[in-house]
């Protein structure tokens, strides 16, 4: 009779094949690694059709195809524009990096360009996005933070009531972005050094995506907190809780297993066993997607989705099963559907692209974060002096990300927030006839809605600006300020009035003016068009000043040298802000959540007006400017999109069949490679089930 041991000895191989493929996040890097690129295609290998097709492989699209992909009996495509990024590790990886050896103005950047902005002294904005696997989470800054309640559940109560909108506010949100993430505590040292507040409890426990803070942190941080206090503005002891008014040292998506970034790739996508009805094919710019003929309730269907690899080669089809899934953010989602022919009539006209379905509000209502900097030198040691020094460049050294942030409500930067919030309610009706670059009725609504939830959002403890702490750069520290709710309106003196009505555009927006889905998407978020919006900027530079002139943080500062002491009176802060504030990075609101009849793009189940089986899952939805960085409202977002898709199409557990709705357009079933696959990993699977079944009752019998 064999021994226990040899048994084992025998066995435990293929215990840990099992382990491999149906838990392989808990690998060591050195063996998840390995599992790297087993979903990546070529063009050669593409299958026929596919279920669902994701258009763009970024934050969003990379959470909905891993989590569809769980059904062995759903294919998936992601296509993706970009590289997947394996080759640039180096400079992704590690937090730091993105501060020193970023893949800004890269080919993995799509290197955006505003048009030149009038009120920011004529200059051309560059707007960097991601374009590689993970998107904009590959190459950003990391924060990891939640919006607050009163933001999301006006953003809920700016929908029509349905049961399709009970599925956001606050609790289905919070829910979502906890699906999403496993928390970690930071370190006991870490924690007091920073005087880091949180409760773990507020964050999810068992998601791919790894949420935690620095392993290394510098003494000025701690003086964060207690110098915002000194001046009035009271700490967030629970920010990831729905309410981030004050200060806190933020969470970052960051892997404290091994200190690298945590993004949609390595953590939905990286991890995966081999999935034979996942496909990801990368150097693929989706050129529109195919629609055909209306169904039963007369909207248009999709039949597959068009790419190339350049604008020199030939455009090759795919043909959807079920439905296309738009993951192309801000800039990339609008121009997907204008060159679908599915957008505002005279911007399509002036671009030779054949209109599907007027929807007037595609690119529209455009939104994003302007910041400026107060830049002091620093008496104490910076992250930028030490990667200057080249004095360590360990994991943990290199896991310092900025994180030290404040949202600031309108009643810290005014006298009166009350008069403010009067002057903007008063000034509606004359920004909506003089303000709105569309002249569709559905547009101007929509202006409306959101220039009204976001006035009296001034009054409800909403951050109107956020302050940032940056020490990434040698001998100095920054302050920066941040506009996080652009009005786009003028307080009605008539001074004021006069100046408003010349403005002939305000809201920002996206749009092509080409036929060749090649040729760069317009950018206009028409920065400063009002003088409010610099009036805010203006005060939280205001802010930034008292902060670092107050104790204990100002101990570690020197000389102000951004914009410098000679820079002081309002009209002064005006013209240096006109020509060096610049984006956050957090654009939104393009596809925008609302009622057709408010210019609105997609439905509350991310459903494009018009379109049968075609959404849109990504921050170009939310219509309304969170004070927030972008990425965990997005994860949420993406796996909500992921349960609505789902729970649409269930299958059978007897019969293996697919109910689909009306709305949706059944042509037919998987391509013939994406079905064998699908046959082959379910087998595997089995077997693995099997065998795993058979070592658990030996082992039992021992």
């Amino acid at each position: 009779m064999w021994s226990k041991s040899r048994i084992l000895a025998i066995i435990a191989p293929l215990v840990f094949h099992v382990d491999a493929v149906s838990h392989a996040r808990r690998l060591p890097p050195e063996h998840s690694r390995a599992l790297h690129g087993r979903n990546y295609i070529t063009e050669a290998t593409i299958a026929d059709s596919y279920d669902f097709i994701v258009v763009g492989g970024g934050l969003a699209g990379l959470v909905i195809a891993s989590r569809l992909t769980e059904d062995f009996n759903t294919t998936v495509l992601v296509l993706e524009a970009g590289e997947s990024g394996d080759t640039v590790g180096d400079s992704i990886n590690p937090p730091a990096r993105t501060y020193y050896n970023s893949l800004i103005g890269t080919s993995y950047d799509w290197q955006h360009k505003t048009v030149p902005q009038d009120k920011a002294a004529g200059r051309v904005i560059s707007w960097p996005r991601g374009k590689v696997l993970g998107g904009s989470a590959a190459i950003n800054g990391m924060y990891y933070v939640r919006p607050s309640q009163i933001q999301v559940d006006t953003w809920k109560g700016m929908l029509e009531p349905s049961d399709d909108s009970a599925a956001w506010g606050w609790d289905n949100l919070l829910a979502g972005m906890k699906k999403s993430e496993t928390f970690t505590s930071p370190s006991s040292d870490v924690q007091s050094l920073a005087k880091i507040q949180f409760n773990a409890a507020s964050y999810g426990s068992n998601g791919p995506l790894h949420v935690s803070y620095p392993g290394f942190m510098f003494s000025v941080v701690g003086n964060w907190t207690p110098s915002l206090e000194a001046i009035g503005i009271e700490s967030a002891a629970d920010p990831a809780n729905g309410k981030n008014f004050g200060g806190f040292v933020s969470t970052l998506s960051i892997n404290p297993t091994n200190w690298t970034r945590s993004y949609s790739k390595s953590a939905y996508i990286d991890p995966l066993p081999p999935r034979k009805n996942l496909d990801i094919l990368m150097s693929a710019t989706v050129t529109r997607v195919v629609l055909g003929d209306k169904n039963s309730s007369g909207n248009v269907v999709a039949s597959g989705v068009e790419f190339a690899t350049s604008a020199d080669s030939a455009e090759k089809v795919v043909k959807v099963n079920k439905e296309v899934v738009l993951t192309g953010g801000a800039p990339g989602s609008p121009r997907v559907l204008m060159h679908s022919g599915v957008g505002p009539k005279d911007v399509l006209d002036a671009a030779g692209v054949p209109l599907a379905v007027e929807l007037p509000g595609v690119g529209q209502h455009l939104q994003d974060h302007l910041a400026a900097p107060v830049t002091w030198e620093s008496k104490v040691q910076t992250g930028g002096d030490m990667h200057a020094s080249g004095s360590d460049f360990s994991p943990l050294a290199m896991s310092f990300v900025n994180s030290a942030i404040a949202y600031i409500n309108a009643s810290i930067l005014f006298d009166s927030s009350a008069d403010f919030e009067s002057n903007v309610a008063s000034a509606l009706d004359v920004s909506a006839k003089t303000l709105v670059p569309s002249q569709s009725s559905e547009v101007v609504e929509g202006y409306k809605a959101i220039y009204t939830a976001t006035q009296k959002l001034t009054s409800q403890g909403a951050g109107q600006v956020e302050l940032l702490l940056s020490i990434n750069a040698p001998k100095a520290i920054t302050i920066q300020a941040a506009l996080q709710h652009p009005y786009k309106f003028a307080p009605p003196t008539p001074f004021l009035l006069n100046k408003l009505i010349r403005s002939a555009t305000s809201q920002g927006r996206v749009y092509i003016n080409s036929s060749s889905p090649f040729d760069p998407i317009v950018i206009d978020p028409q920065y400063f068009s009002h003088p409010a919006d610099i009036t805010l900027l203006r005060e939280g530079i205001k802010l930034a000043r008292r902060v670092g002139n107050s104790a204990p943080i100002s101990n570690a500062f020197g000389a102000e040298t951004v914009p410098g002491p000679d820079v002081s009176s309002d009209e002064q802060l005006d013209a240096w802000l006109a020509g060096v504030a610049s984006t956050e990075f957090h654009p939104q609101a393009t596809c925008a959540m609302l009622p057709r009849s408010q210019g609105g793009v997609v439905d509350a189940k991310l459903r494009v007006y018009g379109l049968a089986n075609v959404r849109v899952a990504d921050s170009s939805v939310f219509p309304l400017s969170f004070a927030a960085h972008l990425a965990a409202p997005t994860y949420g977002l993406a796996e909500k999109a992921a349960e609505f898709i789902t729970d649409l199409y269930k299958v059978s557990a007897n019969s293996g069949t697919t109910t689909a709705p009306d709305s949706a357009s059944q042509t037919g079933g998987p391509g013939k490679n994406a079905a064998s696959r699908i046959c082959s990993s379910a087998c595997t699977a089995l077997a693995l089930t099997a065998m795993f079944s058979f070592i658990v009752s030996v082992l039992s019998a021992l």
